[in-house]
């Protein structure tokens, strides 16, 4: 089975997500990425990665190899992929299973960690982040 490959920060982007996105295609990508995470008979592997990712590629600012959004935009997108990463003690290209990333975003993330972990998103205001990670701290994957 081919892993998914998905960037640290979007990690924890999957549990708050509710439709809001670059354009119509991110959308689309986003919810297919969602569904199987918050499917909970779906297990499955997932490359972590620093680095643009199958959400990305649906997006209208990636370029060959990193984000165009803007300046810094690569620069601001991975420095939140290496937080996310480090406070889940992952390791960048490494294949862990979808049951074991939830398990650890679980234990280690506590909304407020968002303050730190997703400083300077644009998605962090509107709160869905938050409300994700509190739900899968109390074992709702599933939400919508």
């Amino acid at each position: 089975m081919k892993p998914v490959r998905l960037r640290g920060h979007h990690l924890l982007c999957v549990h708050g997500f509710r439709g809001m996105g670059y354009s119509p295609s991110f959308v689309e990508k986003m919810w297919e990425i969602v569904a199987r995470i918050r499917d909970e008979n779906d297990d499955f592997p997932i490359e972590v990665v620093a680095a643009l990712d199958e959400a990305c590629l649906a997006c209208p600012h990636h370029g060959e190899t990193a984000c165009e959004a803007g300046p810094d935009s690569d620069a601001h997108v991975r420095s939140l992929d290496g937080n996310v990463i480090r406070h889940l003690g992952l390791e960048p290209g490494t294949v862990y299973w979808k049951s074991e990333l939830i398990r650890r975003t679980a234990e280690r993330v506590k909304p407020d960690d968002l303050d730190e972990l997703c400083r300077h998103c644009s998605w962090l205001p509107y709160g869905v982040c938050k409300e994700g990670i509190a739900n899968v701290r109390r074992g709702n994957v599933a939400q919508t």
